[in-house]
């Protein structure tokens, strides 16, 4: 007897989860050309799940970076938003839903993969630093920021990773090159916006430097770190499946390519001119990695 599949119609909630993770993907198209870009390398089930992740992290990072500034709202409203985007989250990992995509997306990704309370609320409390900017860090808010706002986002792509080998063991080595990349990923923006941060946000992230006497010295000391950041994040990308080691690969390498940039530019300029990989040279490297000539 010849079985015939059956098919069974989506639920309104399947519907609606598939809707927020489109919604996810969207965000993620239109503000990033680097991760976006490393992200097509992914594996799909992987891929939905990361932008599903930066999704979240860009909206909460767009509520204190301008657009609600440039909505009218005060300090304590962005406070406000802020606050109440992290209880819509933290109740979403409990519930399933959220009325808001993102969040919902965000929510059923986390709920797979062991995304928890202890990741998302340091990310959050990291914002609020940022809603109430001090003038210049401490080197105790330096990492306190750099480890809610940018090593907890790379423990959560772990283990959006290992979607795609269900077996694997996230061990303290594999966590801290993820934690690496991330605040690798978060210096090489401290140094890149230098101009936009001092200037229209007034803030300095980095301790002890003062944007209007940045020397060549200072940005060196910053750009040695973030190499090293990146050496401890390659040896444990090495151990990553295939298709996450290989988009993993890609935007390591174009974030150390514009590391050699910022290395290569005088910090005069950092502090009036934005620096990028341009255009061509990040498809040449992301097609080494994708046909193989860059390992992966």
């Amino acid at each position: 007897m010849r079985r015939e599949a059956v098919m069974t119609a989506p639920t309104a909630l399947d519907l609606y989860t598939r809707t927020a993770h489109a919604a996810a993907a969207h965000v993620i198209g239109r503000y990033s050309t680097s991760f976006g870009y490393a992200s097509r390398l992914l594996p799909r089930e992987v891929r939905g799940g990361i932008a599903d992740v930066y999704a979240l992290v860009r909206v909460a990072d767009e509520i204190v970076d301008g657009p609600a500034d440039e909505a009218g709202l005060d300090r304590s409203q962005v406070v406000g938003i802020l606050d109440d985007l992290e209880s819509d989250t933290l109740t979403a990992l409990r519930s399933g839903f959220s009325a808001n995509l993102v969040v919902h997306a965000f929510a059923a990704t986390a709920r797979r993969t062991g995304i928890g309370d202890e990741l998302v609320r340091p990310f959050f409390e990291s914002m609020r630093m940022d809603a109430t900017p001090h003038p210049r860090f401490d080197r105790e808010q330096y990492h306190l920021y750099i480890h809610g706002s940018a090593e907890v986002v790379g423990s959560m792509c772990l283990r959006v990773f290992a979607l795609e080998h269900p077996g694997m063991v996230i061990d303290d080595e594999l966590e801290e090159g993820a934690r690496r990349l991330g605040a690798a990923f978060q210096k090489v923006n401290f140094l890149r916006d230098l101009a936009d941060d001092s200037g229209r946000l007034g803030r300095s992230y980095i301790p002890g430097l003062d944007p209007r006497t940045f020397t060549d010295r200072e940005k060196q000391a910053v750009v040695d770190e973030i190499a090293g950041d990146l050496a401890v994040a390659r040896a444990a990308i090495e151990r990553l499946p295939r298709g996450s080691r290989r988009a993993t690969t890609a935007a390591a390498a174009l974030f150390g390519r514009l590391n050699e940039q910022l290395r290569e530019t005088p910090a005069s300029r950092l502090r009036t001119t934005r620096v990028s990989v341009p255009l061509g040279r990040k498809l040449g490297i992301l097609l080494g990695v994708a046909t193989g000539r860059t390992a992966a």
